[in-house]
């Protein structure tokens, strides 16, 4: 293997890939694309119900178990992270979402204020994500049908999502044909990165295509333990391959890190970038005093809300016995039946508190009793449909340290859900929104009780202590490396991506984010890899 490239990508998740895809492809450079996990061709990654026999324990997840929260009374929970070429898009629910124009707007009022500014505007970032698409419906101002990204209506929809859809309309909420169109607010169906059932992942879309192509070299299996930085500039990285042993390669141009947002900060900060006090403390070197490394971890907190079923309504048993086979021969043969849907098929963005303004709730319906496996023990496994809650805009600010010098230790992740007071109210109300939603026909109907929260008290000390038991992830931990405008002294990004007082050096991923988006976060680190690649080019 070459020990020499034009460029060096440090992680083959969402934006990884395609950040090297089109320095390749556009650029016609020479790439090195180094990814920790494993391959993303296996049968349980293609079918979208394979996330629910991941999400709980599996090879291709790496789980970050967060520091105790003190404000959850202590609690410990999980964050897992995509351990496989593709990422979060190779084993999520491969819900397609943007998040709103304000958001980007919003990202281009915080970095401007320099003369190299490339601009964040919604209008800046649409046509990575409308060249991106290949949408089976949609084609217009803001979609594109001829992108290598395949994204699709539901191949399949239970029941159980259209009565929840029919109950929101019963409350007054519109019907939105599109969550990516000219508003988010309102209720209805996503649709997927997917065809037919079968997974669209960046590794799919973007890394396929260049097979064969000598000009990239994609090593699974290799963790990276630092980027090697001489005088100011990063030169190379250091990395273990798939035997252990210690491998070296040079950039001859840039070093770009996308290894996500609890592994990119502390690759940084293994690499000598961050705060003095806290990488002398593991007796590591400072080359660059940014203190805002690890610090703005953002995540959007999801909270369940468990309905029994009073018949057999959701997909409990539709993986048993000989129904599972039959289900498994239609998919194979015909890319169509249930096993076309990941389950997650309905949502709805709506404000509780103020129906007028901008939707502060996400919310998505899943038909089967579902938690994760920090909370398995606390439902019966049964027929029922759950409900989880999002804060889409949380104000909470978590943090991401080092836990030794070593590499292979994961780092201490704290993300603080529901800590800021706004986003714990925010999350009442909608816990209590769609408590009212599930008693509304016809989704009232169908169920025989509630699990949780407990439906004999509403109230909101009650619903807070809820909240704080079952509160976890979304899966979209962001900004820990945040771009800001100059002399914003917890930057640790400039807004065209580059690593502050290093040359040569490049971050990609969701850990990019001044602020989350209003919604699932897949789509923007694919916006963000292009992006990224398109400064890269423009500087050449």
């Amino acid at each position: 293997m070459k020990d020499s490239y034009d460029y060096i990508v440090v992680g083959g998740g969402s934006s990884g890939c395609v950040a090297a895809a089109r320095l390749v492809s556009d650029g016609g450079a020479r790439v090195l694309l180094l990814e920790a996990g494993h391959s993303h061709r296996h049968p349980l990654l293609d079918m979208p119900p394979g996330i629910f026999k991941m999400i709980n324990g599996s090879k291709f997840m790496r789980y970050h178990q967060t520091v105790p929260q003190e404000h959850l009374d202590n609690r410990v929970h999980d964050i897992p992270q995509g351990n496989v070429l593709g990422g979060g898009s190779s084993v999520n629910a491969q819900v397609y979402l943007r998040g709103r124009p304000s958001d980007y707007d919003e990202w281009h009022e915080l970095l401007r204020g320099d003369n190299d500014y490339p601009g964040w505007r919604w209008r800046d970032v649409l046509p990575h994500f409308r060249g991106m698409e290949g949408n089976n419906r949609l084609l217009n101002d803001l979609h594109g049908s001829e992108g290598p990204l395949l994204v699709s209506d539901p191949g399949h929809i239970n029941e159980v999502s259209s009565w929840f859809v029919q109950s929101l309309q019963a409350m007054g909420v519109p019907f939105n044909h599109d969550f990516n169109g000219a508003s988010q607010h309102g209720v209805g169906f996503y649709q997927f990165m997917n065809r037919r059932g079968k997974r669209s992942s960046a590794a799919y879309a973007f890394i396929a295509p260049l097979a064969g192509n000598s000009k990239l070299t994609v090593v699974l299996n290799a963790r990276v333990c630092r980027v090697d930085i001489e005088h100011g500039v990063a030169r190379g990285v250091s990395y273990r391959d798939g035997n252990g042993s210690e491998r070296k390669a040079h950039a001859e141009r840039e070093i770009i890190l996308a290894a996500g947002s609890l592994v990119t900060p502390q690759l940084l900060m293994l690499s000598g970038i961050g705060t003095p006090d806290h990488l002398q403390s593991h007796g590591l070197p400072c080359h660059s005093n940014l203190p805002g490394v690890g610090e703005n971890l953002i995540d959007h907190p999801e909270v369940p809300i468990i309905a029994i079923a009073n018949g057999a309504h959701g997909y409990h048993r539709q993986g048993v016995g000989w129904r599972m086979l039959l289900n498994g021969l239609q998919f194979k043969l015909f890319g169509t039946g249930t096993i076309t849907s990941s389950g997650v098929e309905a949502g709805a963005f709506v404000n509780p508190a103020d129906p007028g303004g901008e939707p502060s709730i996400q919310a998505f319906c899943v038909p089967i009793v579902y938690l994760d496996r920090d909370t398995l023990s606390f439902v019966e496994d049964t027929y029922g449909f759950t409900i989880t809650t999002v804060v889409v805009k949380p104000k909470s600010r978590g943090t991401v340290r080092l836990r030794s010098p070593n590499p292979d230790d994961m780092p201490l992740v704290s993300p603080n859900l529901l800590k800021h007071p706004d986003d714990m109210r925010a999350m009442i109300e909608g816990q209590r929104y769609f408590l009212k939603a599930i008693h509304t026909p016809p989704l009232s109907n169908r169920f025989e009780k509630i699990a949780i929260p407990n439906p004999s008290d509403t109230s909101d000390e009650a619903l807070k202590a809820h909240c704080k038991r079952f509160v976890k992830t979304n899966y979209h931990p962001s900004g820990t490396c945040r771009m800001g405008p100059p002399g914003d002294p917890m930057a640790v990004l400039d807004s065209r991506m580059r690593v502050i007082g290093i040359d040569g050096l490049r971050v990609c991923d969701l850990s990019a984010m001044p602020n989350i988006n209003a919604g699932n976060t897949n789509a923007p680190a694919m916006m963000l890899g292009s992006r990224c690649a398109e400064l890269v080019l423009q500087r050449r």
